[in-house]
C-alpha cells in the first residue's frame, strides 16, 4: 500500500507525536484565537453540520482558527470520511484525487476512502485519478491538504476515520463552471453512500505587506469581510467574484458551498477570523485565517 509521507512535519507543525499532541491542545484551549475547549462528540444519529472552511498556514498562525473547524465537524458525531478540498502552489494544472493508500501523519496514519474515490471518478468527467499530484516533485512540497490531517487525527481519537484528499489546479481558481461540475461530481457520490461524509476546504484569507499598520489592515479586513459576508449568504458565486485574488484557495472554497448546497445545506457561519499581525505583531507579510461552517 502506498503511504504519503508527512513531508511537512518538522516545518509548518511539529514532527513529533507528544509536541503535536501538546500544541493542539494549546490551540483547542486557546480563549483568546482558538474555540477555548477539547474537541468531544455528542454521538448523535444525525447531523447538520457538513461542510467547512480551515486554513492552513504554519501552526503557530491559523492552528487556532483551523481548530474552530474542525470542533465543530466532529461535535455531532464523528465523520465515517473527511473529504478534503486543496489547492495547490506548485503548478499542478489539473483535478484529481488520490485514488488510495494512506497518508501519514505523526499522530498515525489516515486511509484513503477508496470506495468513495471509485465512486467520484466513476461518475465524473472532470476529477481524475493522479498520484503524482500528491507525491513527487514538485507536487510533494504542496502543504495545504497535509496540514488538515493531523487535526482529523487528533479529533478521532481512537476511531477510523478516512479521507479523500481533491487537488484543484490553480488554473482553475476562477473558474465558476469547474467548480460547478466537480461539486455536482461530489455530492451525488456522497449521497449514494450509506456513509456520514464531511467536506473541508483548506483555504487562508488575504495576503499582503502592511506598510502602515492600522490603515492597510483596515483595507485588508474590509476586503475579507466581503467574502465571508457572501459565505453566510450561501452566494457562491458572489464570494468567488468577492475575492482580491489574493485568497490561496478561493476555488475550494466554492466548490465546498456548492457541494454542501447540493447536500441540502440551508445556512453558512462565521466562526473564527483574525490576521497574522494580531498573532505577530509583524507587518512584513500579514495572512489572514477564517473558520466556517455550512448547516442543513
Amino acid at each position: 500500500m502506498e503511504v504519503r509521507r508527512a513531508l511537512h512535519a518538522g516545518s509548518w507543525y511539529p514532527r513529533y507525536k507528544p509536541d503535536l499532541i501538546r500544541n493542539l491542545e494549546e490551540y483547542f484551549n486557546d480563549n483568546e484565537f482558538g474555540p477555548g475547549e477539547e474537541p468531544k462528540t455528542l454521538n448523535k444519529d444525525t447531523r447538520t453540520i457538513i461542510g467547512g472552511i480551515s486554513p492552513h498556514a504554519g501552526y503557530q498562525y491559523s492552528a487556532r482558527c483551523a481548530a474552530f473547524t474542525y470542533l465543530n465537524l466532529f461535535k455531532e458525531r464523528i465523520p465515517d470520511t473527511v473529504v478534503i478540498l486543496g489547492n495547490d502552489h506548485q503548478g499542478y494544472r489539473n483535478i484529481a484525487l488520490m485514488k488510495e493508500g494512506e497518508w501519514e501523519t505523526p499522530l498515525g496514519n489516515l486511509q484513503i476512502d477508496t470506495e468513495l474515490s471509485e465512486k467520484i471518478l466513476d461518475i465524473s468527467n472532470t476529477i481524475i485519478s493522479d498520484y503524482s499530484a500528491f507525491v513527487g516533485f514538485p507536487f510533494e512540497n504542496e502543504h495545504n491538504i497535509e496540514l488538515q490531517l493531523p487535526f482529523i487525527k487528533y479529533c478521532a481519537k481512537d476511531q477510523d476515520v478516512k479521507i479523500l484528499p481533491i487537488k484543484l489546479g490553480n488554473k482553475f481558481i476562477k473558474d465558476y463552471e469547474i467548480c460547478e461540475k466537480i461539486s455536482n461530481d461530489i455530492a451525488n457520490a456522497i449521497k449514494s453512500m450509506n456513509k456520514d461524509i464531511v467536506i473541508v476546504a483548506s483555504s487562508d484569507m488575504t495576503h499582503r505587506g502592511l506598510k502602515n499598520a492600522d490603515e492597510d489592515l483596515k483595507k485588508f479586513i474590509r476586503k475579507d469581510q466581503d467574502v465571508i459576508d457572501a459565505f453566510i449568504e450561501l452566494n457562491p458565486k458572489k464570494v468567488l467574484n468577492a475575492t482580491s485574488g489574493t485568497i490561496c484557495g478561493i476555488q475550494t472554497i466554492v466548490t465546498l458551498m456548492l457541494s454542501c448546497i447540493k447536500l441540502n445545506a440551508s445556512k453558512a457561519k462565521c466562526l473564527k477570523y483574525y490576521t497574522s499581525y494580531e498573532i505577530s505583531k509583524s507587518t512584513d507579510y500579514c495572512v489572514a485565517y477564517f473558520s466556517g461552517i455550512l448547516t442543513k
